[in-house]
């Protein structure tokens, strides 16, 4: 069959047939999900996206393997800390990393893991590039975005060379929250914000998060935060 007419007829399957779908547990893994019309639903699952900000400067200004081996601390640091909170990684895409957590405290788990990063980036990353780059100005800067809704995996691609993709409001906000400022590196949904528990919003008496309006997002409220969470 021609290409075209193979495309054609596969295309107009997916738009007509009807979709099946099952609710999950676990974060589902390409293999759990058919490649058919068929989703997985997590109900109420928290997405986090943690993205390295200033990548095309580093890549312009500095060395491949200084570009490379912060890519790579950066990453593991995300990693580890994410799963530190039992969080899934869901994806690795350039200099940044999708993670979901289900399950009890979700909403806490991932802030926490989002100010752990943010800790780990002053207090190990920029000290360790610091000690082998001693003139270079380039300062290590991310951001992290968080939402929570029901959210549902669907598996993409063909067979062999797949994938999943995560439809729902979360994934989709989560990512947006990442494009925006690094000077205030974790930024947070209301909706994320209501279901914290108090130790991840006030230490010491004061406010960890300030109130702000998502200004391209007809004003949605959103929250940011400057703080870290200490894991020495």
């Amino acid at each position: 069959m021609a290409l075209k007419d193979d495309l054609t007829s596969q295309i107009g399957a997916i738009f007509k047939n009807s979709w099946s779908e099952t609710k999950g547990r676990v974060v589902p893994v390409p293999s759990d999900v058919g490649l058919g019309n068929k989703g997985t639903l997590l109900e109420q699952a928290v997405v986090l996206y943690a993205d390295l900000d200033g990548s095309t400067s580093m890549v312009d200004t500095m060395k491949w393997q200084a570009a490379a081996e912060i890519y790579k601390t950066f990453l593991l640091c995300a990693a580890r800390i994410i799963k530190s909170e039992n969080g899934d990684i869901t994806a690795y895409d350039g200099d940044r990393i999708m993670a979901i957590f289900i399950g009890e405290n979700k909403q806490d788990r991932a802030a926490r893991a989002a100010l752990k990063l943010r800790w780990a980036e002053l207090q190990i990353i920029e000290p360790q590039m610091k000690v082998v780059y001693k003139n270079s100005e380039f300062r290590i800067k991310h951001t992290v975005g968080i939402d929570i809704s029901d959210l549902r995996a669907v598996r993409t691609g063909v067979r062999g060379d797949n994938d999943l993709v995560w439809v729902g409001r979360a994934a989709n906000y989560a990512a947006k929250l990442t494009t925006l400022s690094s000077d205030y590196p974790t930024r947070i949904t209301k909706a994320l914000y209501d279901g914290l528990s108090s130790s991840l919003r006030i230490s010491n008496g004061k406010p960890m998060w300030e109130e702000r309006f998502w200004t391209p997002m007809s004003d949605m409220k959103i929250y940011r935060s400057n703080w870290w969470w200490s894991f020495a």
